[in-house]
């Protein structure tokens, strides 16, 4: 049997990294081991990054409705603590978009806690 020299699926495996690595600066570009190198670091940030969006977004959302709940005279957990107790299911995202559009339209839902709370 012929021996298989590995030379032409090297070549597309670097070709490949090398593709990832464009627009890098300097070597990180150009030579394979270190393109290599800051590829797989660039991906795992990535990985990283898209878990992390997740949890600013929840951030930037409480923090929104917190300040939307304190200007109708309640704390940000007395507000979803009148809200689960009313039965009013609402994620976060959607009362902060109401919080930032529609201040009447939280209003109302602050009223609807704040008489389940009393």
């Amino acid at each position: 049997m012929a021996r298989v020299k590995g030379a032409l699926n090297a070549k597309k495996r670097h070709n490949r990294v090398l593709k990832l690595a464009k627009g890098y600066r300097g070597a990180r570009s150009k030579q394979y081991r270190i393109a290599k190198q800051s590829v797989m670091r660039a991906l795992a940030s990535a990985y990283a990054g898209r878990k992390e969006r997740k949890r600013q977004f929840r951030q930037l959302w409480i923090a929104r409705i917190n300040a939307a709940a304190r200007i109708n005279g309640l704390s940000y957990s007395k507000l979803m603590h009148g809200l689960k107790v009313a039965g009013v299911d609402m994620n976060r995202k959607m009362l902060a978009e109401l919080a930032v559009n529609d201040a009447a339209g939280f209003a109302k839902l602050a009223e609807v806690a704040k008489s389940k709370l009393a």
